[in-house]
């Protein structure tokens, strides 16, 4: 079984990955023959403010939407677990159904309700006295509103990964804490999480991968602005790529390498510091 998954592995993921780093090393352009210049692009990209800028809006972007996503996603699994099976099977589908909606669609739905004049959201807060606010065309709220579909459309599977890994723990483990005297929230704190922290681990990374990666939200309500203030690292490379300068295509998918090093990196350190806890706990 294990050759089997290596050669997967190398042909869709190893080789595609040492070409792409092969190609970087050349200045590609439609119209002339491919030119080594090696490390040159690598430079480049790492040079231009507009890169970090994008990777700073992204790490910002999953910042807002994976702690948040993980508390409520708890919070939905934990209530849904403590309900009878009619009631959590509604539950549970009506978490799950944002999941199927094109993220397209889910940004077009929110533009509008984001609208300064005529949006649900700006009509909600004029009944209390606030607002209208431009959500979408200032700097400082352009983020925070592209975070809130995020959360919306992640919302579903997160709980429902959640959920099995709640109902995997073993119910004599509760039992074992009620006898002790604990209540729900000293079940929750020594007995839930502690057994969730593999479902947790693979959440945090997986949530913090997509939301650096995040591309349509931003294309579609914001374009990147204002001033590249939602502009992420996919939404960076997919620009560079249209740029009409002859190395765009170097220039991008140099961009888009760099980008899977930060993500690798960002999971190392997520299992490094989880690992690190574990041998703190002993």
């Amino acid at each position: 079984m294990i050759a089997p998954m290596v050669i997967l592995l190398a042909i869709f993921v190893i080789y595609p990955l040492f070409y792409s780093f092969y190609l970087s090393t050349f200045e590609i352009s439609f119209y002339k023959d491919p030119v080594f210049v090696g490390l040159q692009f690598y430079g480049y990209v790492l040079d231009s403010p507009k890169f970090w800028n994008a990777l700073w809006v992204g790490l910002r972007l999953a910042l807002m939407v994976v702690p948040v996503m993980l508390v409520l996603a708890f919070l939905i699994a934990s209530l849904i677990k403590t309900l009878g099976k009619r009631l959590s099977g509604f539950l549970k589908t009506t978490i799950y159904i944002p999941t199927v909606i094109s993220f397209v669609v889910a940004s077009v739905v929110f533009v509008f309700m984001y609208r300064s004049q005529g949006g649900l959201v700006n009509g909600l807060l004029e009944v209390i006295g606030a607002g209208p606010f431009a959500f979408l065309s200032d700097p400082g709220m352009a983020l925070p509103a592209i975070a809130v579909p995020a959360i919306w459309l992640g919302l579903g599977v997160t709980t429902l990964i959640m959920l099995a890994g709640m109902l995997d723990i073993p119910e004599s483990y509760y039992e074992a804490a009620a006898l002790e005297g604990a209540g729900f929230i000293q079940q929750t704190i020594y007995v839930t999480i502690p057994l969730l922290k593999n479902v947790l681990l693979f959440l945090l990374v997986t949530g913090f991968i997509v939301a650096l990666q995040s591309f349509e939200l931003p294309l579609v309500m914001t374009a990147g602005g204002p001033v590249e203030a939602t502009t992420t690292p996919n939404l960076y490379i997919f620009n560079q790529f249209k740029d009409p300068t002859p190395y765009a295509t170097s220039f991008s998918l140099t961009a888009a390498l760099l980008l899977f090093f930060v993500l690798g990196t960002i999971s190392a350190l997520i299992f490094r510091l989880v690992r690190s806890d574990k041998a703190l706990d002993g």
